[in-house]
This record gives C-alpha cells, sequence and structure tokens, in this order.
C-alpha cells in the first residue's frame, strides 16, 4: 500500500543519482567546454607565432650585424669556436640554418638572423600559452570552467604575448644572429613546461615532464647559463602543488631553491672539468699517458655511476632518487654539447679561441676566466691598495707529453678597504669618477705607505657601496631599461648618466620634464632621433593592474611571476656586479625579468574586463577590453618601435667590414682591437670569402699565447704572421709583461732586442719585485729597424712619389714604459718581416696602442699603414699623411656603404658614428687632393663624401668640418658657407641646451659639449687661413660667447 511516505533509503538513492547526474554534467560539460578553449588556444597560439615571425623576418637584418653576431655566424658557418664561454647548441643549429642559403655563403648569415627570428617567434608563442594557463586556472570554479571565460582567457594571451613581441629588447634580439633568441625561448620552454606538470601533476606520468625540463636546462647550457635563473621559480611551483603553503614551508623551499642553482652554478658546472682535470693530471702526469686519457677515463667513470644509479633506483623502487639521477643524466647529455667544442678546437679551425682542446682550457674557456671575475660576497674598493701578491696556478701549459702550470697574480688588499657585498670594485682609473658619482663617495681617509712615500686614500663607506648598487647599477642598468620596455625610451644613443641621451621617458611632459628637463629645447637632432619612443606608461600600467588581479585572485600564480621577475632581474643584478662604462647598453641580459613583466600585461587584461562586466555582457566586455588594451599596447608600441627595430635593407656592417679589408694591400696584415673593427671583418672573410689573403690580428687577443699560435697558421689565403721567437716563447704565463728600461741610450736594432726578450737564463731577467719574481725585460725603448730601400721600391711599401721622402733605417722610439705580449709580437714581426708583408692598423685602434708607430702612418682608407717614410707627423689625416692616390682608389672605387643613403633604412647610433668619422676620410682625402693640386678630384671626393648618408639621417656636426673646407678652398663657396652654416647650427643648438643647464645637470656632458665646441674653433681657425671675414665674425662671436658661459662663468 502506497502511504505517500518515502522512506530514508529513497532518499539516499535519489541524493546519490542528482550528485551522479550533476557530475556527468560537468564532467561532459567541462570536457566539451575545455576541448573547445584548447582548440582555439592552441589555434591562437600558433597565429601568434605566425603574426611575430612575419614581424621579425620582415624586419630582420639581411646580413651580419654589429658587435658578436658576426662572430656567431661564422663560427656556426664552419662550426669554428668562438669567444668564451662558447654556445655550442647554438653553433650547431647556425651551422643548419645556414644550410638553408642554398650554398650561397652571402644569405648564410640571413639563415642564422631568420633562425633568431623564429626562435623569438616560439618564445612569444609559449608564453602566450603561459599566461592563458595561468589566467585560465584562476578561473576554474569548482571544477568547472565555464564558456564565457574563454573569449577573456584568448585575450589575456594575445594582449601579453603581443606586448613582448613588439618590445624594445626583445624586439632587438629576435632580428640579429645572436644567441640571446634562442636563449630566450629555452626559458620560456622551461616555465611553461614546469606550468604543465602542474596541471598533470597527479597523472603518474606527470614526471616525463621534470624530465624533459632538466634535459632542456642541461641544453640551455649549451647557450647561455642565465637560463638556470628559473631553476627557484620551479622548485616553487613544485611545492605549491605538492604541500600545504606554510612561512616555513617557503623559507625552506626557497633555501632548497637557492641550494639547487648554486650547486648548479658553483659546482655543477665548474666543478665537472674541475674533477676531470685531476682524472687528467693523474693519468698524464703520474701514469704518462696520453693526453686526454684521464679525461676519458672520467667520462666513462661518470656514464658508469649514473647508469649504476638509475638501475638500483628501479631495481629499489626508489623513485625520488630515480627522478634525481635521470634528471642529472640529462643535465649531463645536454651540457655534453660542449664535446663539439674540443672536437672542433683540435681540428684547429681558422677561429679557435682560448684552443680549448683539452680539459683543462676547456675550463679555463668555460669559466670565461680571461675576463677576470668581479666579487660578489666579499671583496676590495676600487681604491684598495695591495698589500701582498702571491701566485696561482692560472692553467696548464702541454710540454713534452705533461702539463706544466702557469700561474698569475692574485693580490691580498688592505682589510680596512674590504667590504661584504662590494659593488665598487673595479681598480680602473676610467671607473673612479664614475663611482664618486652614483656613490656619492665622501668616505673615509687612511694614510698609508707607497713606493713614492705616504699617500691618503679615500675608502667608500658600506652606505655609500649600496648607494651606488640602488642608484647604478639597479637604477641605471636594470630599471632604466625595464622602463624602456614599457613606458618609453628617450633615444637609441648610449646612455652615461647624462640628461639628453638613452634615458627613459613616459611621452608625458610634466614627468619627463620633472626628471631630464624640458624636452623640448633638446637640440633637433635628439627629439627627431628614431629611438624615441612613447608609450605614455600605458604597458606599464596595464601591467601593475595585472599584479593587482593576481594578488586579489591568485596569490600563488603572484608569488610564482614574481619570483620569476626578480631571478631574471635582480638577481642578474647581483651575479654580474658591473662596473662603470660598458661598451654597450646591456638590456639584453634582463630579457628574462621583462618577459615576466609580460605575463602581467595579460593578466591585466582580466581587471578591465571585469570592471566592464558590471556595464557590459560578458562577450562584449571581452571584446571592448581586447580593442582598447591591445591598442594602449601591442599596437602603441608597435608604431612608435616600427622605425628604430626595422633593419630590413641594412648591410652596412658587411660592407663597413669589407671597407677595412679593401683598404689593404694584397698579402698584408692588418691588426683591429675591438668588435666592430674585428667581427665583421672575420665574418666577411671566414663565410663570403672577401679579401681572405689579408691576415686581421686583434691586438686585445694578441696578448694571448693561444691567439699568436693561430696567427702562427695559414689560414685561407692567408699566410702565417712571420715571427722569429718560437711558440714556446710566447706561452702562457711568460713574457705578459716586460719592462722598458733606459740602460741603453743610443737605438739598438730590433732584432737584437726580440733575441734578448726571448732569453730564457735569469742572468737577463730583471727582479722588479724583489722577491725572486725573474721576468724578461727590454733594455731601451729606441729600436733600430732596417729598411733595404730596393725592396721597399719595388714591392710598393713606398710609392715613387714618396721616394724623396724614404727613411733607412727608421727609429721606433716606444713609449710604453712596459712591452706587452703584443708588443713583442708586433717587434718580432718587423723584425722579421722586413717589409716583404704590409702591415696595417685599422683607424679605430686606440692611439694608446701605436706606442710611437704612428709617425710612419699612411693612411689608405680605412687602416694606416707602417711605411718607412717621414710623413711630417700630422698631415692631413688623423696620423701620419695620405696617400692621395691610394685613398682615393678606395674611397671611390672599392668601398660599399651598406645602403646608408636610402631613406628606408635605419641607421642606428653605431651606424651613425662609423659613417661620421667616414665623412672625416672624406674630408681630409679632399684636402690632400687639394694640396697636390687636383681641384676636380677633390670636389668629387667631397661631393661623395656628402652623398653617402643624407643630412636628414645624419646631421652634419664637427666631423663634416674638412668637407666644407674643401668645398670653401676649391672655389665653390656657396655651397661651403651652407655646410659650414649647418655645422654651426647642430652645434649652437648643443652648447644652447648645455648653458641652460646648471653644474649637476651637465654630468656626462663633456664630450658633447666639448667636441662641438671644438666643432666651433675649428670652423673659426678655418675661416681665418681663408680670410673668410664673414665667417670669422660669426664663429668668433660664438666661441666668445659659449666659451664665457659655459667655462668662464662659475
Amino acid at each position: 500500500m502506497n502511504t505517500g511516505k518515502t522512506g530514508n533509503g529513497d532518499i539516499i538513492s535519489d541524493i546519490f543519482f542528482r550528485s551522479l547526474k550533476i557530475r556527468l554534467f560537468k564532467i561532459l560539460f567541462m570536457n566539451s567546454v575545455l576541448d573547445t578553449f584548447r582548440r582555439w588556444n592552441k589555434i591562437t597560439g600558433w597565429l601568434v607565432f605566425a603574426l611575430s615571425a612575419t614581424v621579425y623576418i620582415l624586419t630582420v637584418e639581411p646580413t651580419v650585424s654589429f658587435w658578436d653576431c658576426g662572430e656567431f655566424i661564422l663560427s656556426a658557418f664552419r662550426l669554428q669556436v668562438g669567444h668564451p664561454p662558447g654556445a655550442p647548441l647554438f653553433i650547431m643549429l647556425g651551422r643548419i640554418a645556414t644550410l638553408f642559403a642554398g650554398g650561397d655563403a652571402s644569405d648564410a648569415a640571413l639563415m642564422v638572423n631568420i633562425l633568431s627570428g623564429l626562435c623569438s617567434a616560439f618564445a612569444i608563442m609559449f608564453l602566450f600559452r603561459t599566461i592563458t594557463h595561468l589566467v585560465r586556472r584562476v578561473l576554474i570554479r569548482d571544477g568547472v570552467f565555464e564558456p564565457k571565460y574563454i573569449l577573456p582567457v584568448i585575450g589575456s594571451g594575445l594582449t601579453g604575448a603581443l606586448a613582448y613581441t613588439f618590445s624594445d629588447t626583445f624586439w632587438f634580439s629576435a632580428v640579429e644572429g645572436e644567441l640571446y633568441a634562442l636563449s630566450s625561448l629555452c626559458t620560456a620552454l622551461v616555465f611553461w613546461a614546469m606550468l604543465k606538470w602542474e596541471e598533470e601533476a597527479d597523472d603518474p606520468a606527470s614526471g616525463r615532464w621534470i624530465i624533459l625540463i632538466a634535459y632542456i636546462m642541461g641544453l640551455g647550457l649549451g647557450i647561455h647559463r642565465l637560463n638556470l635563473l628559473v631553476i627557484p621559480v620551479l622548485v616553487f611551483v613544485f611545492y605549491f602543488k605538492k604541500y600545504k603553503v606554510t612561512g616555513n614551508g617557503i623559507l625552506l623551499t626557497l633555501l632548497v631553491a637557492v641550494t639547487i642553482l648554486g650547486t648548479m652554478v658553483f659546482i655543477l658546472i665548474p666543478g665537472v672539468p674541475k674533477a676531470a682535470g685531476w682524472f687528467e693530471l693523474f693519468f698524464v702526469n703520474v701514469l704518462g699517458l696520453p693526453y686526454n686519457t684521464g679525461l676519458l677515463v672520467f667520462v666513462a667513470a661518470v656514464i658508469a655511476l649514473l647508469v649504476f644509479g638509475i638501475k638500483y633506483s628501479v631495481r629499489k623502487n626508489k623513485i625520488i632518487l630515480n627522478y634525481i639521477i635521470t634528471a642529472l643524466t640529462v643535465i649531463m647529455i645536454g651540457h655534453s654539447s660542449y664535446a663539439m667544442i674540443m672536437i672542433r678546437s683540435s681540428a684547429k679551425p681558422p677561429m679557435n679561441q682560448n684552443n680549448p682542446s683539452d680539459i683543462f682550457s676547456l675550463a679555463y674557456y668555460i669559466n670565461m676566466q680571461q675576463y677576470g671575475s668581479s666579487p660578489k660576497f666579499f671583496g676590495p674598493y676600487y681604491s684598495a691598495p695591495a698589500v701582498d701578491v702571491r701566485k696561482v696556478i692560472s692553467g696548464y701549459n702541454k710540454i713534452n707529453g705533461k702539463y706544466e702550470p702557469y700561474y698569475r697574480p692574485e693580490y691580498e688588499y688592505d682589510a680596512r678597504f674590504e667590504t661584504v657585498f662590494p659593488r665598487m670594485y673595479s681598480p680602473d682609473t676610467d671607473h673612479q669618477p664614475v663611482y664618486e658619482y652614483w656613490g656619492k663617495v665622501r668616505g673615509r681617509k687612511y694614510t698609508i705607505g707607497s713606493r713614492s712615500g705616504r699617500e691618503t686614500l679615500v675608502c667608500p663607506t658600506f652606505g655609500e657601496n649600496l648607494r651606488f648598487f640602488f642608484s647604478y647599477q639597479t637604477g641605471f642598468m636594470y630599471f632604466r631599461y625595464f622602463m624602456w620596455n614599457f613606458a618609453g625610451r628617450q633615444n637609441d644613443i648610449q646612455g652615461n648618466g647624462n640628461k639628453i641621451h638613452g634615458n627613459w621617458i613616459s611621452g608625458i611632459k610634466f614627468i619627463d620634464n620633472a626628471r631630464l628637463g624640458d624636452q623640448d629645447l633638446l637640440p633637433a637632432e635628439l627629439r627627431n632621433n628614431p629611438g624615441r619612443n612613447r608609450y605614455f606608461m600605458l604597458p606599464l600600467l596595464i601591467g601593475m593592474a595585472g599584479i593587482l588581479w593576481q594578488y586579489r585572485k591568485d596569490k600563488k600564480g603572484l608569488f610564482l611571476v614574481f619570483s620569476f621577475f626578480v631571478m631574471t632581474g635582480l638577481a642578474i643584478i647581483l651575479y654580474l656586479n658591473q662596473s662603470p662604462n660598458q661598451p654597450r647598453e646591456r638590456d639584453y641580459a634582463y630579457a628574462g625579468s621583462f618577459y615576466a613583466f609580460s605575463i602581467w600585461i595579460g593578466a591585466g587584461f582580466m581587471l578591465l574586463y571585469e570592471l566592464l562586466q558590471k556595464f557590459l555582457r560578458h562577450k562584449e566586455s571581452a571584446i571592448v577590453t581586447l580593442m582598447i588594451l591591445l591598442t594602449a599596447g601591442p599596437v602603441l608600441m608597435a608604431i612608435e618601435n616600427r622605425d628604430d627595430h626595422n633593419r630590413a635593407g641594412r648591410n652596412t656592417a658587411r660592407d663597413i667590414g669589407s671597407n677595412y679589408l679593401e683598404s689593404c694591400a694584397p698579402n698584408s696584415i692588418l691588426f683591429t682591437y675591438g668588435d666592430n673593427d674585428s667581427f665583421p671583418l672575420w665574418y666577411i672573410q671566414d663565410v663570403e670569402e672577401v679579401r681572405t689573403d689579408v691576415r686581421v690580428a686583434n691586438l686585445s687577443y694578441l696578448q694571448a699565447g693561444w691567439y699568436i699560435e693561430m696567427m702562427r697558421q695559414k689560414a685561407f689565403e692567408s699566410d702565417p704572421l712571420p715571427l722569429t721567437l718560437p711558440q714556446e716563447k710566447y706561452r702562457e704565463g711568460l713574457r705578459t709583461q716586460l719592462p722598458v728600461l733606459s740602460r741603453i741610450d743610443k737605438p739598438v736594432n730590433i732584432t737584437e732586442i726580440v733575441n734578448f726578450a726571448g732569453l730564457d737564463d735569469r742572468k737577463y731577467h730583471i727582479d722588479l719585485s724583489g722577491r725572486g719574481d725573474y721576468v724578461n725585460y727590454l733594455p731601451t725603448g729606441k729600436l733600430l729597424i732596417d729598411v733595404d730601400s730596393s725592396v721597399v721600391l719595388s714591392n710598393g711599401t713606398v710609392k715613387e712619389y714618396f721616394r724623396n721622402r724614404l727613411l733607412s733605417p727608421i727609429i721606433w722610439e716606444f713609449t710604453g714604459s712596459d712591452a706587452f705580449k703584443d708588443d713583442l709580437a708586433i717587434m718580432d714581426l718587423l723584425s722579421t718581416g722586413k717589409w716583404t708583408r704590409p702591415i696595417y692598423f685599422s683607424t679605430t685602434v686606440p692611439s694608446s696602442q701605436y706606442n710611437g708607430l704612428e709617425i710612419f702612418f699612411v693612411q689608405e682608407g680605412m687602416a694606416y699603414r707602417i711605411v718607412p717614410i717621414k710623413t711630417g707627423g700630422n698631415e692631413e689625416g688623423d696620423f701620419g699623411t695620405i696617400d692621395p692616390v691610394v685613398m682615393y682608389e678606395n674611397l671611390m672605387n672599392k668601398f660599399k656603404w651598406g645602403n646608408a643613403a636610402d631613406p628606408s633604412v635605419y641607421l642606428d647610433e653605431n651606424n651613425r658614428r662609423m659613417f661620421s668619422n667616414f665623412r672625416r676620410l672624406f674630408g681630409n682625402l679632399g684636402k690632400s687632393l687639394l694640396q697636390n693640386g687636383d681641384t676636380v678630384k677633390a670636389i668629387e671626393v667631397t661631393r661623395r663624401g656628402l652623398d653617402i648618408v643624407p643630412a636628414d639621417k645624419l646631421p652634419h656636426d664637427f666631423f663634416s668640418i674638412g668637407l666644407a673646407e674643401v668645398l670653401l678652398r676649391s672655389g665653390q663657396k656657396e655651397e661651403g658657407d651652407r655646410l659650414a652654416g649647418e655645422i654651426i647650427n647642430y652645434s649652437k643648438e648643443y652648447l644652447e641646451y648645455s648653458v641652460g643647464l646648471n653644474t649637476d645637470q651637465r654630468y656626462g656632458l663633456d664630450y658633447p659639449t666639448g667636441i662641438n665646441m671644438q666643432a666651433l674653433l675649428d670652423l673659426y681657425r678655418m675661416a681665418l687661413n681663408l680670410n673668410d671675414t664673414d665667417l670669422t665674425a660669426i664663429t668668433e662671436a660664438l666661441v666668445g660667447m659659449y666659451y664665457d658661459k659655459l667655462y668662464t662663468r662659475k
């Protein structure tokens, strides 16, 4: 009978089935929504990749770029050994990329550049997926992800990923053949993979993601070790997923993360080659076995231990141990890419830096010992006096089947001048004023004894040390770069702390003017600079909104992104401990930090979306938010950055490298010094095989025994450097620095001096320290070099029109107080060569490296040739004299200018500086031609100098004065007056700006103020010589006025 009542069993059954229906609905619904999201997430991710790849490929440099790019490209093209610590994985991938050039070597650089663009585009895709992952997981409620959130999540990813696509730093590295694009991809891939592990952590097979991450990080060591800085982030992802979060837990996790990172950086990377070195020493020096036997035994032992460990952990079911050993194994497999460096080094390729063919030189190479190191935790201040010195093993030379150590000095300093956390440590005298300015150093004064008596030294206080850290290292060398990317950039000129170069701006007048002075008063060249990019701080504000949204919704996620941001920003600042006066801007080192902030830009989408939801429906608010934020972020950044990040059509680095080589006679030797007068030359010789008869020798490297050994080998069509002293005399640790004494008054034949410097007998050495540290020395700096007149005239060293100026012999008065290994090699070369091969110095070699040879310089283009003639000192050229016949042929018929005159081709600061110097070359040549009575050619040369870069791309300044003088002297008065007027107006703008500043505000403006004042002075002297009364009156008045305002008034 039905009583109308329901029993407990029926109620429970009803509840159970309803719950089951709900769960089934959720599962089916959730799977359906997630499948839809994942599909659109993948599609959109690939569209983002396609867009960014298209942008980068369209704006990529079509050939080699300046700085390290040339070296990396030629390393990839022939699998050569570049500068420490090397990037073997990048080089091998680059080699694969060059194969797509289809046999056309001139396209090899383009292929490597495109590789960077594609790697960057993949990094953008993984950034997109990282953002959507972090945002989506916040929006899942009770296991349900609602369809209305698909568009906002995708919009978040688009906003953040595209903002980073068009960011200043990342776009710059994406269009050149450097390793930073590939390094960014590794960092992005590792972080994304860890989030994938988090998503699948409950799956028994999720551990595969951990192993993949370890392998990628091992591979990353073959690109750049900065990838390791994400390790703490990964540890926190693991902690947040597997453990309940507590204060003590976070501290313990931080300790574990730092321990793992420290183990990798300070133990594994340097320790593995060090341990291998112990094996090598034992097997070679003790057992007498061949070189590399100990290394092979060590490798075999490591492999055996790892295999045993994995088998043991599996057999004993020790899961954690298995993960640890397997991860360590794949890291070692990835790191083994360095085997390529040793293998290729043993093959003696044309470029073989450090010759890392054995484990000791490889360890020296990987640890970058040739660059020295900066103190991290404890060390001296810059003014610290040394109180003692001891010798420590620097490396090993291979001698007679054994390894013999060589040493370097290690100084001990006055304890009063040492500190924890030393930031102002560099003893370079050029760095001291920078330390004093940024640290506002007053310090403590100590009186110490020295060789010259008693002297007072200033020791900074720890507070001043910290002030330098915060103001310069953190503020100027990091925060400035951060703001470049998300607020705006003043211009593309390298900053040194002054108010007009390389600062960040916002585009908001009252903010910029309060920090930097009235920006409307800047010289026109700076106001119109292509690198003047204004984002009005909008990307920054969107990112800050993302931080706020994450703080409200996902504190764990905020902590992860923040730790990523800190580890790729502040942690790098601490680790690098950069000294002042870096040769270039270093923003690329912090790209990972900007990547992390772009995640917040993506999250910022959600804050605005949720705000608009109060007024609009879900779909409408998502679309409006996307339109607003894409416009305020990526679109604005793309518009502002496109003109100074588009390198399409620019061939300047390639052609300038060619011009250096074309300046040289056949089978010559060209000495260079820096990156930009060496790497493009090496590239165009090694890859495009242009002028392979010229031997390019970098003076910075010539101080190393391995480099001299490399120069003694034939390379392509270039013969070895002719040297008399055997290679063992140039070994590492020997003849590094030879004092130049005045024991002999009269000149001594250079051959005798070289032979004397090569003597090993201690009675020909000197003990300068009084501690038994005997070193070779030179008894005089007056060196007689024989000249066979018939030889130098017949082989073209001395041209017929210079016959009456020929000197035989010549006396080289060495101007240095010490001769270094490179100086000894040059002496040896001049002694041995006997004028049979032309010898040049590039015009960009610092004059401090000439050491008195400059009086024998004859300029033939972008290089000075050493010629045994009387030059009369500084004539038409900067040093020595000019050969107008050869230089005319080179500048007018051989040199190329890389499309610099094309209005669509962007010239950055480095290019503009070089082309300014080219104008000076043309002016000097024009003056030389005038002196020789060839007015027609002088005018022709001058007009070519004006045409290579138009004035609207490179205004006429101090470096164009020679061109104006030629025009005026050759009767082209209207044209000459117009050019002189442009130079005057240019200088007036800079000087007028300087006049408006007080003394403190003029910090760092010594060069722009000084050179523009010098321009007016030179124009005034020129006008006097030309009897040009009008120009004299104008320039005299300006010189007097600005000198009074800038240098007389207090």
